[in-house]
């Protein structure tokens, strides 16, 4: 198998990032392929039939913020923005299962934070004073651990930090690096509610975010090929030469192909030699149950002082996502089921046994986002001239989340782009 001469686009990997890179790229009728190793694309964003609940599920149930440009633009360039939904404005319901309490955050629309002026939209046992802290975190002056940066405790902690940045972080924020926390909050709370109602996909994430992707690639012309799964990069003068995908399937590489790899930092660090990436890992678990719930609840609960952290209320059925779960990994599902079940019944006041579940466990979810994990992250360019890095992964300036893969795969369509002269050369 040959390359076009006209010079092709090879995405290697179609997860999020790849996808971007390829719905960016499509419009310019450059020959655009994606090679995908499995038979289903999405990666760690897609949904399935579920056998044992007789329902679809999400491998991990994915929340935007309406602030986040680049995975809105994308979802606006496949025709699917509308399949998200959310509140009309910046609210975000909690309960705390050792207290009981509930309240609600409500964010105002502008950029000054009137909401910490009005005691009924903050953070419960909450004073002005204790936010100015924030301040300083929103430019920490370098990357260090958070836990140098503020005080790691308090009713402002333990009730909107902590679940705000172990869920866009994936990490117990005490050793996160505080440059990535800071770009959360920038891009979150210090633009106002505007830019943090929450989105999600009632209808599943892969029917959102993958299946109008592909159906609009192919109708762009754009190869999707699934179950191609790349086994070698051949370099020569410093340049990929070819594509080995094995069994005598081979692509060899014209002078204006370029490859992007879009495949998760340990595959990209045994198929690019020297190639440093981050290697440790954090873990997500999620679970689903089978039951319906009333509808006056609200679609997004998070949970204080619990197991489950965050509950998603859907029609017939509700997921529960736990991030940095390595402490769950041990514990037989069913422990772990009616654990989590728990904390569900009560915080939504259900009178109900155990429904059908199903755990999704995500044992390497995302890179580890320390200080010293995020300094590994390797740019959009790599030293051989026709080859781009893009995921979740590299250095995006966010912790490993749906806006980072995007912005990761729009960076590497656009160099792409304004470079018309990307050729196989160092």
């Amino acid at each position: 198998m040959r390359s076009s001469d006209a010079g092709t686009i090879h995405i290697i990997g179609a997860g999020l990032a790849g996808l971007a890179a390829a719905v960016r790229l499509a419009p310019t009728r450059r020959p655009v392929i994606v090679h995908e190793a499995t038979a289903q694309p999405g990666g760690r964003c897609r949904s399935y039939y579920d056998h044992v609940t007789g329902m679809v599920i999400d491998n991990g149930t994915h929340l935007l913020l309406s602030g986040n440009q680049s995975a809105r633009s994308y979802l606006q360039a496949i025709g699917a923005e509308a399949l998200l939904q959310g509140p009309a404005n910046a609210e975000f319901q909690f309960a705390d299962r050792v207290s009981g309490k509930e309240w609600t955050l409500r964010l105002n629309d502008g950029r000054f934070p009137w909401w910490i002026f009005d005691k009924s939209a903050r953070v419960p046992d909450t004073r002005l004073r204790d936010y100015l802290p924030l301040m300083r975190l929103l430019w920490p002056g370098g990357d260090k651990p958070l836990q140098e940066i503020m005080d790691c405790d308090g009713p402002l902690y333990e009730r909107l930090v902590e679940p705000l940045l172990l869920a866009a972080m994936n990490l117990r924020p005490p050793r996160g690096s505080a440059s990535l926390a800071a770009t959360v909050l920038r891009e979150t709370l210090a633009l106002g509610g505007k830019a943090c109602r929450p989105l999600i996909a009632p209808e599943g994430i892969g029917r959102a975010f993958i299946d109008p992707a592909i159906a609009y690639l192919r109708e762009q012309g754009v190869v999707v090929a699934f179950e191609h799964t790349l086994h070698r990069l051949h370099f020569v003068s410093g340049c990929v030469a070819r594509l080995d995908f094995g069994s005598n399937d081979e692509v060899t590489l014209g002078e204006r192909d370029v490859v992007v790899l879009a495949v998760p930092a340990y595959a990209a660090a045994s198929l690019v030699p020297g190639l440093e990436t981050p290697s440790a890992f954090r873990s997500i678990v999620n679970v689903h149950y089978r039951i319906d719930v009333p509808g006056a609840l609200p679609s997004m609960i998070g949970v204080i002082n619990g197991t489950a952290e965050w509950i998603f209320a859907f029609p017939g059925r509700v997921a529960v996502t736990v991030s940095d779960a390595g402490h769950l990994l041990d514990l037989s599902r069913e422990t772990l089921a009616q654990g989590i079940w728990d904390d569900v019944a009560a915080v939504l006041k259900l009178d109900a046994a155990l429904p059908p579940w199903q755990i999704v466990r995500e044992r390497r979810a995302t890179f580890a986002a320390t200080p010293e994990e995020n300094a590994k992250r390797p740019g959009l360019r790599t030293v051989y001239g026709n080859l781009l890095l893009a995921g979740d992964w590299t250095a995006t300036g966010l912790p490993a989340t749906i806006e980072g893969a995007v912005r990761s795969g729009d960076r590497a369509a656009n160099a792409i782009i304004d470079d018309a002269e990307l050729v196989a050369a160092a």
